[in-house]
């Protein structure tokens, strides 16, 4: 841990339960090498943990992995308000998030005992055919919902419905839900009818014990006809074939399927990053779906054009095979006709890992075809 006392100078943005702020460094330990007193640095607040900070008040900052450039949790946060006591608040709930951290949130869940849903939560309920699209980075939700909302290649926009559409998130990256700008700006614009946090994560519109009582919850709580379930935001890797994060998709898939829905694995594509293992389909999709989950997921692959397109196609096709473990997955081709115009209406910026739309296209339009493939699905049931 890297500690530091500063003096909150400016404040630089604020969205749903957070803050960013421009701290100047007073106070460094006696062997620190950077961020030494005088400096200032962008730190970010917690709203909903600490309160708003106010211009010259004292923060107490950690700024260890903005020490190290990390792309993932690279902030310097603030961890205490050292001039201001909040109030108590007394909890309404009994369940504790970020268990036996200093920060810890104690929320209530959904599902406890004595609040409005438990009753409903405490039957035999599954998610009745609806669709739940999974995907590996938190980038992804935007363009996902985009396509979700864009009419079929033959279906009359003058008379396509829009899906209700709730988010999921799991607790394998960021557990603050509000640090998302992404949920933040897709509920404003009323493309999310709410979102649910799970497991350790908090600061969804509903709290959940499990991922699999948060799908049913944003199922038959916030009536979602279409679930999108991500990691939040910072997605973490370590080169190794397992030591990723984003393995995890599988356990959200396998839970859809338990749950009677219908598991939609969105993949991580990529024609602009300069790693080959995550060129074409992110080798990140390939373990977690090939080898991690045990369901028949849909996969939709978008028919891209040219050779990338003839690339994707193929390393698609390896998720297709017989498996070991598992049943076979199931592929479908996803026209790509319409999806640049629906994603240019998203009300978020689209960027994944530093590029946008323009950069890597291939990206947000695959995310886009597992949104449209989920749309497919509804309005199938609709028909039923």
């Amino acid at each position: 841990m890297m500690w530091r006392d500063g003096v909150v100078e400016q404040l630089h943005s604020t969205w749903g339960g957070c803050a960013m702020v421009w701290v100047r460094i007073e106070a460094a330990p006696a062997n620190a090498r950077v961020y030494l007193p005088g400096e200032k640095v962008k730190a970010l607040l917690y709203t909903d943990l600490f309160g708003q900070a106010q211009i010259g008040e004292r923060v107490r900052i950690e700024v260890s992995a903005l020490a190290r450039s990390l792309g993932t949790g690279g902030h310097a946060m603030v961890g205490a308000r050292l001039d201001q006591l909040n109030d108590d608040v007394e909890p309404a709930g009994h369940l504790v998030k970020a268990r036996y951290m200093p920060n810890q949130k104690l929320v209530t869940s959904v599902d406890e005992p004595g609040t409005a849903h438990h009753q409903l939560l405490n039957t035999e309920l599954d998610l009745a055919g609806a669709a739940v699209v999974v995907a590996d980075l938190h980038s992804a939700l935007p363009a996902i919902i985009a396509g979700a909302r864009c009419p079929l290649v033959g279906e009359d926009p003058s008379q396509s419905p829009l899906p209700k559409i709730a988010y999921v998130m799991s607790d394998g990256a960021a557990l603050p839900l509000p640090y998302s700008r992404s949920v933040f700006g897709l509920k404003q614009a009323g493309w999310l009818v709410g979102s649910v946090a799970t497991g350790q994560s908090w600061g969804g519109d509903l709290e959940a014990v499990s991922l699999h009582n948060g799908l049913l919850a944003a199922r038959h709580v916030l009536g979602a006809d279409i679930i999108v379930l991500t990691q939040g935001p910072g997605n973490l890797g370590s080169d190794t074939p397992w030591g990723f994060s984003g393995v995890a998709c599988a356990d959200a898939l396998n839970a859809a399927a338990v749950l009677d829905g219908e598991p939609i694995a969105s993949l991580r594509v990529s024609e602009a990053d300069a790693r080959a293992r995550h060129l074409g389909i992110s080798h990140h999709s390939l373990t977690a779906y090939s080898r991690a989950t045990l369901c028949s997921a849909l996969i939709p692959v978008p028919e891209l054009d040219g050779q990338f397109g003839e690339l994707v196609k193929s390393q698609a096709c390896q998720l297709a095979l017989a498996r070991k473990l598992g049943q076979p997955h199931r592929l479908v081709s996803v026209s790509c006709q319409g999806l640049d115009e629906a994603l240019a209406t998203s009300p978020v910026k689209l960027s994944t890992m530093g590029r946008g739309l323009d950069q890597d296209r291939a990206s947000f339009i695959t995310a886009a075809a597992a949104g449209r493939a989920a749309r497919a699905h509804w309005l199938k049931t609709l028909e039923s």
